[in-house]
């Protein structure tokens, strides 16, 4: 009996999970800011955040060229390495998701695919150049020139809107958080939901239901934007309210210019076939923002930074241990109970999630840093003046929200 083809089918299936763990992993770099600014409501939010993910995929292929064709070597993959490689990625994003540390999947998904041809085919294999000039550079750049990005864009904000009266301004502001939020939902659907794309088209090159140099097939198109999309729709709360709630109290103005700043670089970066990691350009553009008017929980930054730094690593000795396994059972049956296992790990981590749940009703509780959110949160009246508008204010902390007792 011809096993490929039905192991063709696990790697395409596994690779859409991968799209849809990516899809709620990253919902917060699109919506975090505006949902904590009540810009949106949190459903509304991650509804348009779907559709402008679906949207996104089709604007360009040049980052799923990238995946594709410059990390490896096209020689050295075969099923199970793109299935090995997948998995990596896979169970770092529910690992991370589960902490609530917003993390790179674009990293976590080369860092599998790495891993598992270093075992699999050697050094000789792994295109280090290409990684360096093309994944670790812009990783340590993108967020460094995000925070100075959203810097100058949130003194512009201010220095504009300055005479302006503070319920108008925080009005117009919010308002422009729409665009700026969907502008984000769209760059990021242009940007992640191609790292799918090149590793199905990797598959398909390495089964022989394609050639070599292959353009990325529409069905491939189609399918890893809609996993994605539902991802998105599913609401990734646990990060959500890291990124909003936990690096610091942002304010409408901050948030709109982050979210602009953290589109137009990853909109750039994906015209040049960056596969750009917007986890770190989204946070980096929320630091940036807050920088001499916010309090920043430096402490929660230093956790995040620590986990950026590992990702690739990590997801590469996940990657790699998931070829050994699939290897050592041997054919079809090593990918089938490996793949069993990892169902079996996500099924866990989302029964020991919802231990300490976080969705729409408590996303926007205070933040705490130690224990979950409470189970509802009411949101407080709009203010005025200076406070509504965003303005810090010294001679007292954030309004203060009315939680139910038990």
């Amino acid at each position: 009996m011809d096993v490929g083809p039905l192991l063709l089918f696990v790697v395409v299936a596994t690779a859409l999970v991968f799209a849809f763990s990516n899809g709620f992993h990253d919902t917060a770099n699109a919506m975090a800011t505006s949902i904590v600014t009540g810009a949106l409501r949190p459903h509304m939010a991650v509804a348009l955040a779907a559709v402008l993910n679906f949207v996104g995929a089709f604007l360009s292929l040049k980052v799923a060229a990238t995946i594709a064709e410059r990390i490896v070597s096209g020689d050295a993959i075969t099923l199970t390495v793109v299935f090995a490689g997948l998995l990596g990625g896979l169970v770092w994003n529910l690992v991370t998701w589960y902490f609530g540390l917003p993390s790179s999947s674009t990293h976590a998904l080369i860092g599998g695919v790495v891993g598992a041809t270093l075992v699999s085919a050697g050094t000789s294999a792994v295109h280090g150049q290409k990684i360096v000039s093309d994944i670790l550079i812009p990783a340590v750049l993108s967020p460094l020139a995000a925070v100075l990005v959203a810097s100058i864009g949130t003194y512009l904000v201010y220095r504009i809107t300055r005479n302006v009266p503070g319920r108008l301004r925080e009005r117009g502001v919010r308002i422009g958080q729409i665009g700026s939020a969907s502008l984000v939902s769209l760059a990021h659907g242009n940007n992640d939901a191609q790292n799918t794309m090149g590793v199905v088209t990797l598959a398909l090159i390495a089964s022989g239901a394609v050639g070599d140099g292959a353009t990325v097939p529409t069905w491939v198109i189609v399918s890893s934007a809609a996993a994605m999309a539902l991802g998105t729709y599913v609401g990734g709360w646990r990060i959500i309210r890291t990124v909003g709630k936990g690096l610091m109290d942002i304010a409408s103005p901050q948030g709109f210019a982050a979210e602009t700043s953290s589109a137009a670089m990853i909109l750039a970066a994906s015209n040049f076939g960056f596969p750009l990691s917007t986890t770190h350009v989204c946070c980096g553009s929320i630091l940036g923002s807050g920088l001499g008017r916010r309090r920043i929980r430096w402490g929660l930054v230093s956790r995040m930074g620590a986990v950026w730094l590992i990702t690739l690593p990590a997801s590469a000795l996940v990657g790699a241990a998931a070829w050994k396994g699939a290897q050592a059972i041997g054919g079809f049956p090593g990918v089938a109970v490996m793949f069993v296992a990892a169902m079996a790990l996500a099924l866990e981590i989302y029964v020991a999630a919802d231990m300490r749940p976080v969705n729409a009703s408590n996303v926007n509780a205070e933040w705490a840093e130690d224990g979950p959110p409470p189970t509802c949160v009411l949101e407080p009246a709009p203010l005025d003046g200076a406070a509504q508008a965003g303005e810090p204010d010294s001679r007292e902390g954030p309004a203060p929200r009315r939680e139910p007792t038990s």
